[in-house]
Formats: structure tokens, sequence, C-alpha cells
């Protein structure tokens, strides 16, 4: 990118050097920083050209003879600076001085080089510079050389640009550079350290000098040991000179610290002590310091706590000090100096700077600037406006309607000016309006075609994308895409393109980019991305930098990972080893910062465990410890739950519970969640009621029935008529109201609702017309057919497994009456098929296995359980459930069957039946009987004494209740 010269002739000192982060986040980054601050030369007292800062002389002025024979009028071409006779000059001065030469020749020509690049308006271009390199290969610095002409060489070289690096690289131009270079920092850290001090150090020259060092790595030149070295040994002489500093001098020094910093300076306790030393001066003189001084203190602020500098009582007056002082000079700010300040005050609030009321008003005062000078904003400036706009917001900031005017009035120059965005300016782009949309910015026509305009550049500049901007591009596409950005095909291109990038630079991402990373790409397979090969290998290319950082990640990135872990797979993704192993070696983690987790890392983390496991990911002790962990957490913050919390939680609970897992906590942390529903009904979206009404029916016995009753009625009626409800939404629906008329239908006490069946019919005539390829979503149409006594528009496959308890009890059940007809696993009115029937009696009993409860217990019955057999009954079938737990040995085998004898109009018998060698232990304790339930439905519960068993059950009275 082209960086103008700055400083001396008082143009701006441009720099691309600051980054912005997704979700929420802005950090650090040495290459694509999108930021930049501007550094003004210090004014010379007599000696200035009109209308141009010109640098300081020497005390003892060059000679008037000397000036209008070596000086070259900026008028002139650039071939009047190379002619060989300035050169010969040049070594004659120094020839003929010999050791006492002090350099104010050469000073004076490096600043005839300046003059001329001030009057182009324009530094070096390639050409010129290598010309001029070819010249300069004689142009000799010695340690003996004086302050001001170091400072004026240095200072005016690096402004004209002779240092600057041009691509490619001409090795003869950077060998000079590098020669030339390294010998004046030479000459100054040699000045610097003299013992006793030199006596010619002055505060101008420290802050000029410190401002060239830092324009040198700011234009592209390595920050080597000798820059740094000569940095350190300038530091003390600015604690040294510190009541010398005049206002502009101060904001050099601090632009020039800032600047150094951002590019790998080391903060040295010097470093640290001379910010600190520099501070005060900031409060001291506020009063004197320019529109352009305050800009650029507050950008080195800025800069500094971003890279790391404490946020001292001192830095944080100095910033106080200078807010006010941002209204009162508003008017005299160039476009620069308004992006330029509300980048830093948007940087300094995302490091904890409190949004006071002086800092409410300093904002405030700047928008409307923004919006009267849009037109001249370039597209960095653009670029750096919407980062700050959307950091502001994301850091509380209230989308005032001037904030939203001023968003309003640079959409459209982004499309203008779409052309000219680099690559970083394209990255802060999107990301600021998918993080705007984050927090409720309205997507307008003026924020779609801005996209729209930016998504083919992505596409142009993709070799130019570095680590950081990747991951802020693919986050948001994914945040746009999230908020209902139309997937085209230039969207689709775009995340096509970088996906070989993030391969191939795998090795650059840092922790939190690597979990943004299969954040965006998760969200973006969940609205439709192909898993094209590409696409698996830079996942697969992600995971083993996942374990190699597990470490590293915070809680929200562990967060992220496993949601993306659990979205990937749920979507297709193959389970391979590299994935089960990252999940593996994630979960100890998320045990480690439980404290850390806020209500929304707990929703998603329960979400992302219930949906590996739903997906085959393995009950280990470490996934059970973080599931009891996250599920004790959810008691110590249930009122901070939101809608969406809520809908997840129950969701998860109910699908752990469904895969065959039951812990203590669950029960507990249930709940908590469930007097969350009704206060928040009108609060829930679609897709939350469907999850909602799922849970809760999957539940079944283990909440109350009014609760579950009382919350369908309160929520299906939003649903039933909904015509925005996806057809996996419904079907789910469906499902959960079918279950809650069940449950009423089995219970003699409770009153039958109208109302749910109604709107059961509502939802199977929306789906009547389906042919779903899913075998659980033609089982639900089948169920709602025979439910409502029409005909099934499907006929679902059932598959059928006898377990052994079954053969079992059948065998058993069969030699005591030979005679009676027993089918097995048949499918009655296309429902799920019954364990064993007594067609002869209309009759079925079921043998209920541990998955028919929600508990090791045999006491809670889940709502899968519940639906089949009010649908049986319904159907006009008799339905005996044995619990497995119940057929623990012969003598309680025997007491079921006995009890199937007298339903069956059969004598109990003591003998006759044949033994069986069952394999059951005889001592198991099972439940006492409670007794026949409805005449037509009953729950056989065998019965032993607490002595030792016999094979002669007690003779017990049994009372018939009558039918209803």
């Amino acid at each position: 990118m082209h960086r103008t010269s700055a400083g001396i002739s008082g143009k701006c000192a441009k720099s691309d050097k600051d980054y912005n982060q997704p979700h929420d986040q802005a950090a650090s980054s040495r290459r694509g920083r999108y930021r930049h601050a501007t550094v003004r030369q210090w004014e010379n007292p007599p000696c200035t050209t009109r209308g141009r800062n010109e640098f300081y002389h020497s005390s003892g002025a060059y000679t008037s003879q000397y000036l209008q024979s070596r000086s070259v009028n900026p008028a002139q071409d650039f071939s009047a600076l190379i002619k060989q006779e300035i050169m010969d000059g040049l070594l004659s001065k120094s020839d003929h001085f010999g050791h006492r030469y002090d350099g104010r020749n050469h000073g004076l020509y490096a600043n005839s080089i300046k003059r001329y690049t001030s009057a182009a308006k324009r530094p070096l271009n390639r050409a010129e510079q290598s010309q001029l390199m070819h010249f300069l290969q004689n142009f000799t610095v010695t340690r003996r050389w004086g302050w001001r002409s170091l400072t004026t060489t240095l200072h005016a070289l690096t402004s004209a640009g002779v240092f600057t690096p041009h691509k490619p690289v001409d090795e003869r131009v950077r060998h000079t550079q590098v020669a030339l270079l390294s010998t004046l920092l030479d000459a100054i850290i040699f000045k610097c350290h003299q013992k006793p001090p030199a006596r010619d150090i002055d505060a101008w020259g420290i802050a000029n000098q410190l401002w060239a060092m830092a324009k040198l790595v700011d234009n592209g030149q390595e920050h080597t040991p000798g820059l740094k070295e000569a940095v350190a040994a300038l530091l003390p002489h600015v604690k040294a000179q510190m009541d010398q500093f005049i206002p502009q001098g101060i904001a050099i020094l601090l632009w020039a610290m800032a600047k150094l910093v951002d590019y790998g300076q080391e903060q040295t306790p010097e470093f640290k002590e001379a910010v600190a030393a520099l501070l005060p001066h900031v409060n001291a003189q506020k009063d004197q310091f320019k529109a352009q001084g305050i800009v650029n203190l507050l950008w080195a602020m800025a800069k500094l706590v971003d890279n790391g500098q404490e946020r001292t009582p001192g830095l944080n007056k100095a910033v106080a000090a200078l807010l006010p002082l941002v209204h009162e000079q508003k008017d005299q700010l160039s476009t620069q100096g308004i992006a330029n300040l509300l980048w830093a005050m948007a940087k300094l609030v995302d490091n904890g700077q409190e949004r006071t009321p002086g800092f409410n008003k300093a904002v405030a005062a700047l928008l409307p600037h923004v919006i009267t000078q849009k037109v001249q904003f370039n597209a960095h400036d653009i670029a750096s406006l919407l980062w700050t706009m959307a950091k502001l917001v994301d850091n509380g900031q209230e989308q005032t309607p001037g904030l939203k005017k001023t968003v309003a009035a640079l959409l459209p120059q982004v499309s203008t000016q779409k052309n000219q965005f680099n690559a970083q300016g394209i990255a802060n782009v999107l990301w600021a309006m998918a993080k705007l949309m984050d927090n409720v910015q309205e997507q307008t026509p003026g924020l779609i075609k801005a996209v729209t305009a930016l998504l083919p550049q992505v596409n142009v500049l993709t070799a130019n994308f570095n680590s950081q901007e990747i991951t802020n591009l693919l986050w948001a596409m994914a945040k746009l895409v999230d908020y209902g950005q139309e997937r085209t095909p230039e969207l689709h291109g775009a995340v096509a393109a970088l996906l070989p990038r993030v391969n191939a630079q795998k090795a650059n991402f840092k922790p939190k980019e690597i979990a943004n990373l299969l954040w965006a790409m998760a969200k973006l397979v969940d609205y439709g991305q192909e898993q094209t090969p590409e696409f698996k290998e830079t996942v697969a290319a992600l995971l083993p930098h996942v374990n190699a950082q597990k470490d590293q990640f915070k809680a929200q990135g562990n967060v992220n990972l496993l949601w993306a872990m659990a979205k990937l797979v749920d979507n297709g993704l193959e389970r391979t080893q590299g994935l089960m192993e990252t999940v593996a070696e994630l979960l100890p983690h998320a045990n480690k910062q439980k404290d850390q987790f806020i209500p929304q890392h707990i929703a998603n983390l329960l979400w992302a465990m219930a949906k590996l496991v739903d997906n085959g990911q393995e009950w280990t002790p470490e996934l059970k410890e973080a599931v009891a962990a996250l599920l004790h957490h959810m008691t110590t913050q249930k009122n901070q739950f939101n809608t969406q919390d809520v809908a997840n939680l129950l969701w998860a609970m109910a699908k752990l519970v469904d895969n065959g897992e039951w812990l203590p906590e669950l029960k507990e942390a249930m709940f908590v969640v469930l007097p969350h529903v009704t206060p928040q009904k009108h609060q829930f979206n679609p897709q939350h009621i469907a999850n909602i009404l799922w849970a809760m029916a999957k539940l079944g016995e283990l909440v109350e029935l009014h609760v579950v009753t009382s919350t369908f009625e309160s929520l299906v009626c939003r649903i039933s008529d909904n015509l925005q409800l996806s057809q996996q939404d419904i079907f789910m629906s469906l499902w959960g109201v079918m279950v809650c008329c069940a449950r009423l239908s089995l219970d003699s006490n409770a009153n039958k609702n109208n109302m749910l069946e109604k709107h059961m019919v509502d939802l199977f005539t929306r789906l009547e017309n389906t042919s779903p390829d899913n075998e659980k979503d033609q089982r639900i149409i089948a169920m709602a057919a025979s439910w409502l006594g029409r005909a099934s528009p499907i006929i679902p496959h059932y598959r059928t497994t006898i377990s052994k308890h079954q053969a079992d009890f059948r065998d058993q059940l069969q030699s005591c009456m030979p005679s009676l007809k027993i089918e097995e696993e048949k499918c009655l009115k296309s429902l799920p098929p019954v364990d064993l029937l007594l067609p002869d009696h209309n009759m079925v009993i079921e043998i209920q296995g541990p998955y028919h409860y929600l508990s090791n217990d045999f006491k809670i019955r889940n709502g899968s359980t519940l639906l089949k057999i009010a649908l049986l009954k319904k159907s006009g079938f008799e339905v005996i459930e044995i619990p497995v737990n119940q057929l623990s040995s012969q003598n309680s085998i025997k007491l079921c069957i006995n009890q199937i004898k007298a339903r069956v109009g059969i004598p109990p018998q003591n003998h006759g039946c044949e033994s069986l060698n069952t394999g059951w232990s005889d001592g198991a304790n099972v439940a006492a009987d409670k007794g026949w339930q409805s005449s037509d439905h009953c729950y056989l519960n065998a019965e032993e004494n607490s002595e030792k068993p016999t094979d002669k059950p007690k003779n017990r009275k049994r009372k018939r209740r009558k039918r209803q």
C-alpha cells in the first residue's frame, strides 16, 4: 500500500496497523492492524517556510552562500539531486574538516531530498529511489557527527522514503539502505551512551529521531536489533529532558513509542518509565495541544493499552483531560483526525475505559462531522469508522439515532469505493457490518448492498489476507447469513476462495482464531454450505492445532469449539478419529473452566454435549463429569437464562436422558429451568417452542402433568398456525402434543383437552401430504393418523428386536399356558411393534427395559413409552407393562404370569408351570404390588417378602376395580 511521507510537511503519517476480531473482540496483530495516527513535525521557531513546517536548523546557521549553492529548489526535477558535483562537495567538506566534521552538509543535502518529496506530495518512487541509492553509496556517516546533523539526516531520509522497501526487492538498493541506516543508528547509539553525556542532545532531536524510527518500521523496514537498541538508547534521554518537551513534542513522542510497540518493541521498565513520565505533562499542558496533537495522543494511548500497557491512574487522567478538548476542537479536525479519534476511543473502551458522560459527549460531538464529511473519507477511513461504530456498540454504546445515521451515511461509500479497499479494509468492513447486525442493527438495503459490493473483492484479494483477516471474514459471512443474508453465488465463491487459505496458514492461527474459524464453518454448514472435499480438508487441518493449543483456549473458545464439533457432526461430518480425540481433549478443560461460564456458555455446552451423544459420542467419565458440573452451575445462575438458553437447556437435558444417561443432577436442573418457561412464553420463537414441547414430552412422567398441560396450552397456540414454522419444527411439535394428549388419556382423573387435539389436527394437516425420508418422521405421521382415527398416508418401517428378557418370559408364559396364542413383535395399525400380543384376548404385554424409563429405578416412564401405551389403548387393546426388574427371579416371574392368567380368565396356579432356567438371580428385591390399575391397562409389580424367597408365592386377595 502507498504510504505518504509525514511529519516534516505536515502530512499525515499513515499506518495500516490495526485489526479487529469477531464476537466482539479486537485483537493485536503485527501485520494488518487497521488504524493509524497522524504525526506532524515539530514547528521551528524562526526558520520555517510559510505554509509548511520545516525541520529545524542548527543554532549556528549555515552560511547563505552554502544554502544558495547546495540546496535544491523544490521546483527542480529529481536529476538535480543526483549530480555528481553534489557528492563531490560533500566528500570535500568531510575531508577538509577531518575528525572535526559534524555532518551538517550531509544533513542539508538529506533535507533537500525531503524538500523535493514534500513539493511532489509523495515519497520517492521505485526508480528515483534506485538512482538515489546508487548515488548514496559514498554517503558516509560517522560517530563524529553532531546530534542535529544525525537527527536531520535520519528524519529527512525517512520522510522522503529513502529507506522504504519496494517490491520486488532490488538487492543492490537493499544493501545500500541497510548499510546507510546501520551507520546512522550506530552513531546515534554512540552519542546517547557517551560519558559524560553529549551536551548537544536536546528534546527536539529526541522526539524527531524516535518519530523517524517509528516511521521506518511503519514503512516496512525490518525492526532490527540495531533499531531496537537505538530506541532503548534514546529512552533515558526522554526522561532526562522531560521538562524541555513542548506539547507537540509530547504528542510526537507518545505516537512514536506506541507505533514502535505495535511493531514489536519490548515494553521494558525504561520504556514504561518514559511513558509514565510523559503522561503528567499531557495533563499539565492540555490547553496547549492543537487538534492534531489531541488525535495523536489519544491514538497513542489507545495503541499502548491495546499492546499491554497498564491502564494506570496517570493514563486514565490523561485520557480524561483530553476528552473535553475533543468536543472543543471538533471543528478543527480533518477527516483522518475524526477517524483516528473515534478509533482510539473505541479501542480504549474495548480495553476497559469507562464510558463516562465526557466520553459519550465526545463521541456524540464527532458523529455529525462524519455525516457532513462522508464523501471526503477514503476507503481506509471508512473501514476504520465502521469498525469503530461496531466496536462501540459491541461494548455497550447505545445505538442512538445519531449513530444509526452515521452508519447509514457510510454504507453507500462502501459501494462507491469498493475497489479502493485493501485486504484488511474488506475484512474490517464485513466484520463491522456483521457485528452491527449482531447488536440489533437493522438489515437495511444499504447494508445488503454494501455486503454484495464487497464479496467479489474477497475473491480478488484472497492471496493478501492474513490469518486474522481470514478468520474475521469467515466469521462475518457466517454471522451475516445467520441474520438473514442471502447465500448468493458471490458469498459461496468467497467462502470457497478462503478455505484453501485456512489450510495454507493453519500454523499461524491463534487459539481464539481457531475457535472462531470452526464456529464459522459450522454455522455456514448449518445454513446449507456444502461440505466439499476442500471444506473437510480444512476442518481436518485445524483439528490437530486444537489439540496442540488446548491449554490456551479461554472459556468462550472451548464453548465455540465443542459447539462447532457438535454442529458439524450433526450436519453429516464423519466422526473421525481426529475429531473424537479433539472432543476428548476439550472436555476436561470445560470442566476446569466451569466457574467462568456465563449462562449462554452453559446452555451451548450442554446442547453440544447432548448433540454429540446423539450422534454416537461415548459416555466417557470425562463427559459425565463435565455434564454434571454444568448441571450444578445451572442452579447458581438460574435467573440469568434467556429464552434461547431455556429452550436449549430443556432440549439438551431431554436428549441426554433420551440417550440412556441419567444423572442425579438432572432432576434438580430440570426444576430450575421449567419455571422460566411460562413467564417468557411471549418471547420464544417458533423453533424455541418446538424444542420445548418436544423436550417436556420426552421427559415423560418427570414433569407433573398439570405443569405440562398448562405449558402446552400457552405455547401451542403460537405455532399451530405459524406459516414460518419449519417442517422439522412441525414434526417435533406434533409429537410433543401427542405425548401430552397421551398423558391426559392415561390419567383417569385428568380433564380431557379438546383444544390440544384441535392443534394436533392443525399440525397433522400441514404434514399430511408430505413424504419424509426420515423414519422417525414417518412414524410420527403414522401415530398421529392413528390417534386421530384417520388412514395413515405412510406405512412406516419398524425394526424388530427380541430381547432375552422378552424371549424368556414368552417361553415361560407359553409353558404355563400351552393353548394361549402369543405373537411377537407385531405391528398393530401402523403403530410400533408390540413385544407380545395375545390376539384372542385383545391384550398386549410390553416387557419394559431401561430405555422405557428416565432413571434406573424403573419408576419414571419417558414420553415415547407413554405415547405408545396410550395409542394401543386408544386402538382398543388392553396393555400390560412388566418392567424387567420385576423379572429378576423365578418367584417374581410366576407372580406376573399368575396376574396375566387372571386377566385372561384362567385361574392362577401355584404349580404346573415348567421351570425354565432363565439365569436370573433369585435374590433380587422387587417392588411391592401396588394393586391393579384400570382394567384395560396395568403395570405389573411382582411382590416378594423380605425373608428368604421361596418357590411358593403368598396367597393374596385382590380387588378388581370396576371399569370407568
